[in-house]
Formats: C-alpha cells, sequence, structure tokens
C-alpha cells in the first residue's frame, strides 16, 4: 500500500524518493487527496534535506505532467527564455520576434510582476486591446503563423505547480532550491519546448542577490531541464542597476518598440538580449557559433523584420494594427512628468535597484496586493547607468506620475537610490556566467 506519510518520512530522515513515488504524491497535489498539511510537510522535508538531480528532474516531470501538455508541429525549433526578474527588464519583447524572424517559433507563456521586478504581462496589458489570455487554440494558430506569441500562463499547464507554490507561500519553504527549480520548469516544459535560455539574475536587484546562489539555481535549472529533455543553457547576469533606461511597464513598452526600431537608448539591455538570443539560435542548431547568431539577429533587426514581427503579434492578440509605427498614440501617459535632478553633479557609481523598483510600486506601477490594479503609465524614464555624469543639465532620469505628491515622494526615492561620486567605477559584468549541463 502507497502511503504519502511514508514519503514524507522518507525524505525526512534524508532518504532518497523514487520516481514513482514523486509521481503520485504530485498527483495528491493536483487532486487535493492530500492534506495542506501533508504538502507542507513534504515542502518542509525537501527544503530542509534536499533533492538529488534525479529526484529533481522526477519532480519537475510530474508537474510538467500535472496538466496539459502542449505538443507542436511545427517547420522549426520551438524555443523560450525566462528570467527570474529584474528592474527595467523587458526582454522578453524585442527577443521574441527576433528569435521569431530568425526561424524560431517562440510560445511565451509569461508572468506578472512580483515585489519590486515587472511583469511581462502588465507591460502588454499597457497595449489597448491586447489579450493575455486567449484561446489555446488562437494561440496555437498565432504561433505558428507569425512564429511568437506572449501570453499568460493558463489553468491547464502545471496546476500541481499553483497548489504547492501557495502552500510553500504560507509555510516558509519558497526557498527551497529544488521546489524553485521544479516551479520555474514545470510551467516552461509544459509548453512543449525544444530549447530555452534561462537568465538568473544577480545583484541588488534580484530575488537572488548573491551571485553563487544564482549560479547555483542556473546550475540547478540547466541540470534539470536538459535531464527532463529540453536543450538548455542559464546565463547568469548582473542586476545591480536597471536594465533598460526605463522601469514602469508602458515607458518599457515604448523603450522596446524603439529598440526594434533600430535606437538602443540602453546598450545593456540590447547587449543581453543579444546574449540569450545567441544562445537559443545555437541551442536551436541555427548557429553554429556566437559570431553566426549574432550576424544573423542584426541582420532581421536592421532590415526591420523583428519588428514586423511584434507588430504581427501584437495585432493578433487584439492590440492596434498599426502600434509599431505609433506606440505614443496608444501607450497610457501619466499626468505628471518632471526630471529628477542629483543633488549635487558627478558620476553614477552605484545604484540601489531594488529601491527604484520599489519606487515605481509606490506610484502605482507594481502591486502590494495580488488584487491590486496596476498603473501603466507610471513609473520612471531616461534613467542613468552607473560611470555616467549627472549635472544641472543631465538628470537622473525623468518620474511619471498621476498625483503631485506621489511624484514628489518618487523623486525623493530616486534621489536616494542612487550614489554619486567623482569618478567612474568598475561595474559589474553584465554576464557573470554561462552554465550549460553537466549532463546532455
Amino acid at each position: 500500500m502507497w502511503l504519502a506519510q511514508e514519503v514524507i518520512r522518507r525524505k525526512r530522515d534524508g532518504g532518497v524518493l523514487d520516481a514513482d513515488d514523486i509521481r503520485r504524491f504530485v498527483a495528491g497535489i493536483s487532486d487535493s487527496s492530500l492534506s495542506e498539511g501533508q504538502v507542507a510537510a513534504f515542502a518542509m522535508a525537501v527544503l530542509l534535506k534536499g533533492m538529488n538531480i534525479e529526484e529533481r528532474i522526477a519532480l519537475t516531470a510530474a508537474m510538467r505532467d500535472s496538466g496539459q501538455v502542449l505538443h507542436w508541429d511545427l517547420p522549426g525549433p520551438v524555443v523560450d527564455k525566462h528570467s527570474t526578474g529584474g528592474v527595467g527588464d523587458m526582454i522578453s519583447l524585442p527577443l521574441a520576434p527576433l528569435l521569431a524572424a530568425c526561424g524560431c517559433f517562440v510560445p511565451m507563456i509569461s508572468g506578472r510582476g512580483l515585489g519590486h521586478t515587472g511583469g511581462t504581462l502588465d507591460k502588454l496589458e499597457s497595449i489597448p486591446g491586447y489579450d493575455c489570455q486567449p484561446s489555446l487554440e488562437r494561440f496555437r494558430q498565432i504561433v505558428a503563423e507569425v512564429g511568437c506569441a506572449i501570453i499568460g500562463q493558463t489553468a491547464d499547464l502545471a496546476p500541481a505547480d499553483k497548489r504547492l507554490y501557495a502552500i510553500r507561500d504560507m509555510t516558509g519553504t519558497v526557498e527551497s532550491l529544488d521546489l524553485i527549480t521544479a516551479s520555474i520548469l514545470s510551467k516552461k516544459l509544459a509548453a512543449g519546448l525544444d530549447v530555452l535560455v534561462m537568465d538568473v539574475k544577480t545583484g541588488n536587484g534580484a530575488f537572488m542577490a548573491q551571485a553563487e546562489e544564482a549560479a547555483e539555481l542556473a546550475r540547478s535549472i540547466a541540470d534539470v531541464a536538459n535531464g527532463a529533455g529540453v536543450r538548455t543553457t542559464a546565463l547568469v547576469t548582473d542586476m545591480n542597476q536597471p536594465l533598460a533606461r526605463s522601469a514602469g511597464n508602458g515607458l518599457e513598452v515604448a523603450e522596446a518598440v524603439a529598440l526594434l526600431q533600430g535606437e538602443v537608448r540602453s546598450p545593456r539591455l540590447w547587449e543581453l538580449t543579444l546574449s540569450l538570443a545567441e544562445q537559443a539560435l545555437m541551442l536551436a542548431g541555427l548557429a553554429a557559433t556566437e559570431a553566426q547568431a549574432r550576424a544573423q539577429l542584426l541582420e532581421v533587426w536592421r532590415s526591420g523584420a523583428a519588428l514586423q514581427r511584434f507588430g504581427q503579434m501584437i495585432a493578433a492578440l487584439g492590440g492596434p494594427q498599426d502600434f509599431i509605427h505609433s506606440p505614443q498614440h496608444y501607450l497610457p501617459a501619466a499626468a505628471f512628468s518632471r526630471p529628477v535632478w542629483a543633488e549635487h553633479s558627478g558620476t553614477v557609481s552605484a545604484v540601489d535597484t531594488r529601491a527604484v523598483g520599489m519606487a515605481v510600486v509606490e506610484l502605482g506601477g507594481g502591486r502590494r496586493r495580488p488584487q491590486d490594479q496596476v498603473d501603466p503609465a507610471v513609473g520612471f524614464s531616461e534613467l542613468r547607468f552607473i560611470g555616467e555624469q549627472v549635472d544641472d543639465t543631465q538628470p537622473l532620469g525623468w518620474v511619471h506620475g498621476q498625483t503631485a505628491d506621489a511624484v514628489e515622494r518618487a523623486t525623493l526615492a530616486l534621489q536616494a537610490a542612487y550614489r554619486i561620486g567623482a569618478a567612474a567605477q568598475i561595474s559589474t559584468p553584465l554576464v557573470a556566467e554561462r552554465i550549460v549541463a553537466l549532463r546532455p
């Protein structure tokens, strides 16, 4: 007889669970035949005792298979990218159409903002009419015809993760590396991917501030995803300053469109977009080297092919037909907009990136509670980066808010988040590490 409590006890005592035990336990999470107490005890046992790579793969596969798993019949590789989140991180918006224009198919299932970090769905919903929850049939059709579609998670994909995460959130077990890996990958693998590129952030604006922790998660994700049959590479990247010049949903969409139009406002953003896309093209077998991959990406960028794909995706999901030509006519504008001046001239030497993200939340551009509405118009633009000058002609950035009081509070928050020195300091590398699987 199979007993859930025996599985919990075995893991509590440091034992190794076989794949069948893990599958049965995950099935019990999905159909609610296991109590919240049993699921919480299992999560705590995993947090305290850990799992080996075979257990992680089995847990991820079982959570993937707890709901619908998409299968594609397309004339090219099915590719996606996932980020652990940051400030000004809207790479998904230019990256999906770039890859689509190079011959990939990108069914990107994204999430909303969490804490101080922005969410891809919140950004896209600043576009009037954009439907983040199309039918599965429509999703499939758009991916096949356009090459990319960015939507929200459906209830049918990895439902075990939804219940397990809610219990972890209430029981102090969110930090488990094993459970984080399974949570991220179960949803991604349910999308039926051939290739995944993972962007694991580290620094003062990341959930994993320490580089060692970020590298450990990147290694776990690369090993488990490859072990589950999806070719995966993970990059550990810098979040010690915002990635884009903008932080705020509609403002980031405007910068993404400008980038696809050929205007590179943030060299950091563009370089990381290219680096992630290069890894995807090589894993997909569409380029043999990073140089070949970059040449393809620059070609579809300069020709406008990637911009056209983005416009087609927006229109196919209900947005304006001419959005890419005149985004300023459709994106909302805040009532107040003004520059934020540094208290003295000098060089930006450090940025408290989390504080910048929280200032956006305070403006209304993020959520304090899951049910909160997000204001797509507010945030910051034209932010300065480490090593750049600020003076009486060059502000730290521009703040966009709906009330004078909100703008004043955000102004003070941005000033406090920036450290201004006499000379430039060496910033951390944009890509700290590239991690491939230890196992095939």
